[in-house]
């Protein structure tokens, strides 16, 4: 208590009033951010939020919580952005319903009916955040759709070609996916742009590079069909860097190996440090 009074009579009431302001701040700031520390304190003041999505049911409990969160997002700010993360996080509760709903359960047979309520809810719920997305300019939205089989969607974001909006690796890579059967030289332009928008740590989507060393090997470029190939094998799920080799498929010689594996593993780290650039491989 001393040191406390000993400090106030050493400052200004104004450097006081500054003191005081930053102890509180973190006070204001946990109100703010930790109102609701569990779902079932959210779910206790948003009934309508949660009710629909068969609380207390073992099945589905990660894929409920990821909505019934994303809801309440959805409910603070209803940006398109929020929406459509909301439709994602419903879909993937639906889908994990329409498996459990297959389920007997062995001791309550009631629950079995309160899952097909909660699909069918998920089902309406889809719905109408499909109709409150319907007319988005957002890029990522229009691909969505298309890729849910809306012919508008297509045509509205192949229209978009070139514009700065698609410049995100996922959007070139869904442009890609239109030319594949139409264009292969320009498809394999599209694949290393897209890489080349990736940032350092980014999580790259291994689609690409599979693409990569597909489309090569059918142009009979095994050079670059291999160093593909070894690159997606160094980013596949889990997978501990190592030396990395593939040989029969390419038929190359161990030479020729030994170069190529020296090029890929100049190619990750541009990957990992996001300053990739188109690299041709060819063998001499």
């Amino acid at each position: 208590m001393n040191f406390v009074l000993l400090f106030a009579r050493t400052v200004s009431s104004h450097s006081l009033r500054n003191v005081k302001a930053i102890i509180l701040l973190p006070l204001l700031l946990s109100g703010c951010f930790d109102h609701y520390r569990t779902t079932e304190n959210l779910c206790d003041d948003n009934p309508d939020i949660c009710q629909p999505l068969n609380l207390n049911d073992s099945q589905c409990r990660i894929q409920r919580t990821n909505l019934i969160w994303q809801r309440y997002d959805t409910l603070q700010t209803p940006s398109e952005q929020h929406k459509f993360k909301e439709l994602k996080a419903t879909k993937e509760y639906q889908f994990c319903l329409e498996y459990a709903a297959r389920i007997e359960p062995t001791e309550l047979k009631q629950r079995k009916t309160k899952r097909i309520q909660a699909l069918y809810h998920s089902y309406e719920s889809i719905e109408r955040l499909n109709q409150e997305l319907q007319s988005s300019q957002d890029p990522h939205i229009i691909y969505y759709r298309w890729s849910q089989g809306d012919p508008i969607a297509k045509q509205q974001f192949i229209a978009l070609e070139g514009d700065k909006k698609l410049e995100h690796p996922e959007l070139q890579l869904a442009l890609a996916r239109y030319y594949v059967n139409k264009d292969k030289p320009k498809t394999i332009d599209l694949l290393h742009h897209s890489l080349s928008l990736y940032k350092a740590k980014n999580n790259i989507n291994i689609s690409i590079l599979h693409s990569l060393s597909t489309l090569y090997y059918q142009q009979h470029n095994m050079a670059a069909a291999y160093v593909w190939a070894n690159i997606s094998t160094h980013y596949q799920p889990n997978n501990t860097p190592q030396k990395i080799t593939h040989h029969n498929p390419f038929k190359l010689t161990e030479n020729e190996r030994k170069k190529l594996d020296s090029v890929t593993l100049n190619i990750i780290a541009t990957l990992n440090n996001g300053q990739y650039h188109r690299t041709d491989i060819m063998m001499q």
